[in-house]
């Protein structure tokens, strides 16, 4: 028999006073908001600044594609920054010149957004787009209508990106994965291995986070089962005092959202799981000092192996945390809102775990292999609500709850020998994870700038689609615009960028430059490829962004007004000047 052991809550000896009431009169604001004076530039100015501002940001993060690629130095607070990664180049860029400046946003936005789709190709997007904008522009400025023009560029993406789908090759082995992982990490075979380890252990639906280390080497560890960010309720319930944590193996769990207040209500579960001679985990919203205290006496007595852990998150996410963890142990999960009750439980409610891991800030649950099937499907429920939601931040629960669900996170922590060293790491690792997603989803294609060399072979089929004569324009813009980004590499690599060209022309798809080796070959063989979904994301954006700088005419501004100077100035004297190192 458990024993219950009772004690007294400490409750206040009066009530408090209630607070003093607030009289608050509402003031009518006599601020009145002025807009600021616009200067205006339309048509060739306009164009023109914006052109401009295009070529810098692009000359700029052009010298990094492929694999001898260049690195900018970023002079942030005072500590320069070695980079080799096209968004960070492209949002450290500011432009004194306004018209100019506002060109650069634009090809920021279509890396940033590039970036957030796929996680590389931000560099390749940027080149195009830049090609794309200055034919366009030299277009209209020669009389063709940027209406048309933008038309005929879309209806070329479109036709082209039907083609990409029926090139792409399916990503099936663990060397494909290591191939696209380390050519999007600057050609770091080791961090492509790393990738590939973890993937092979987490499987498509795990997350792999990019971390620094303290020490100079890179490793990778995998965090098997669901992690939860809440530890024991009190070290108490420590089971190996080495570690202070609290390990649990064929562990029965207690899953509710309410507050424990009664031990009497959950005492047939306790007396149960004692016959049984298996440890218990409570996952509850809190307990009373009453129940703690009872469960704490009879884990010391040896009477009943327990341990106690609040609820994670909060709110909705709250809910669907705990409902994650009821489907992956088999539990009743006990809700408020449904109105049920821990009085009258039996131990069939009870979930159960192959094992559970508890330390002082969080605790991991490894499912039991016969709840698999249950988890598979809600595996696949989650993956619809991923795909119907618009929302990022849902986007990034619903992949965080399907890694938690699937074989876990894996922890890729990246080391260096300097800061600067160390910020190129990650960043290079961030590209080489987001790549191999990318691949796995929708397959790959040759590396090298090939691909866009190869699509542009059917440009002229597709200005036989068009009817309209400027819109072929358009079409025709799209096809000289494939051949920079393989242009740029080889250029680069030290190599001559057209004659390049010119030969991949004369190839076969899988066959182009190796940058790297300064050799011609079976790219996909040599594992220089890229995924089919970044290079589908490069064109959409690259002509979203094309058509929508064609098609503006003009740009406001807010006027800067000049500082008027505290020292008044008496005509035919010059200014006072000041000496600011005094």
């Amino acid at each position: 028999m458990l024993h219950v052991r009772s004690a007294p809550l400490l409750l206040p000896k009066w009530p408090c006073p209630p607070p003093a009431k607030l009289r608050l009169r509402r003031r009518r604001s006599r601020f009145a908001v002025r807009a600021d004076v616009k200067v205006i530039y339309s048509g060739e100015a306009c164009r023109r600044g914006l052109a401009a501002g295009i070529d810098k940001l692009a000359d700029a993060v052009a010298v990094t594609l492929g694999p001898k690629g260049r690195n900018v130095v970023i002079d942030q607070d005072d500590v320069p920054k070695v980079i080799n990664d096209g968004i960070t180049i492209a949002k450290a860029i500011e432009l004194p010149n306004a018209v100019e400046h506002a060109g650069a946003m634009l090809l920021q936005e279509i890396a940033s957004k590039t970036n957030s789709a796929v996680g590389d190709g931000t560099t390749t997007a940027i080149i195009l787009a830049r090609e794309m904008i200055n034919r366009g522009l030299l277009a209209v400025a020669t009389g063709a209508n940027p209406v048309a023009l933008r038309k005929g560029i879309d209806k070329a993406v479109h036709e082209l990106i039907e083609i990409l789908k029926t090139k792409s090759i399916p990503v099936s082995t663990k060397a494909d994965i290591k191939a696209v992982a380390s050519i999007s990490a600057g050609n770091d075979e080791y961090v492509g291995d790393l990738i590939a380890d973890a993937l092979e252990k987490i499987g498509p639906d795990g997350i792999i986070k990019i971390e620094s280390s303290s020490s100079i080497y890179t490793s990778v560890e995998v965090q098997e089962g669901m992690k939860i960010d809440k530890g024991y309720f009190s070290p108490h319930f420590i089971t190996n005092q080495d570690k202070a944590i609290v390990e649990f193996e064929n562990a029965r769990v207690l899953l509710t959202d309410q507050r424990v207040d009664d031990v009497q209500d959950i005492l047939p579960l306790l007396e149960k799981t004692t016959q049984l001679s298996v440890p218990l985990l409570i996952i509850a919203e809190d307990v009373s000092h009453t129940v703690y205290s009872t469960l704490v006496l009879n884990k010391l007595n040896g009477l009943l192996n327990v341990a106690v852990v609040k609820c994670p998150g909060l709110g909705d996410e709250k809910k669907a945390i705990l409902q994650d963890i009821a489907i992956m142990t088999g539990a009743d999960f006990f809700a408020s809102d449904l109105g049920w009750c821990l009085q009258g439980a039996t131990s069939d409610q009870l979930g159960m775990a192959q094992k559970i891991t508890v330390t002082s800030d969080s605790t991991t649950i490894i499912a039991h292999p016969s709840m698999r099937p249950e988890i598979e499907a809600r595996i696949q429920q989650l993956k619809k609500d991923l795909e119907e939601t618009t929302s990022a931040y849902l986007k990034e629960r619903f992949s965080a709850r399907i890694a938690k669900l699937s074989r876990g996170i894996a922890v890729i922590k990246v080391g260096a020998a300097t800061e600067a060293e160390l910020e190129d790491r990650k960043l290079r690792a961030e590209d080489a994870k987001n790549a191999t997603f990318a691949a796995i989803s929708e397959g790959i294609t040759p590396g090298g700038g090939v691909t866009y060399v190869q699509l542009s072979k059917y440009i002229p089929s597709i200005v036989d689609l068009v009817d309209d004569s400027e819109e072929k324009i358009g079409v025709d813009i799209v096809g000289k615009a494939l051949l920079v980004p393989a242009m740029t590499i080889a250029h680069n690599a030290g190599a001559d960028g057209p004659a390049v060209v010119e030969k991949l022309l004369a190839s076969e798809w899988r066959f182009g430059y190796n940058a790297m080796t300064d050799r011609f070959e079976d790219l996909v063989d040599a594992g220089v490829v890229d995924p089919c979904r970044v290079a589908r994301s490069v064109l959409q954006n690259s002509a979203s962004i094309a058509g929508l700088i064609l098609m503006t005419q003009a740009m406001m501004f807010d006027k800067i007004k000049k500082k008027k100077s505290p020292i008044p100035q008496i005509p035919g004297i010059p200014p006072l000047q000041i000496n600011q190192n005094a």
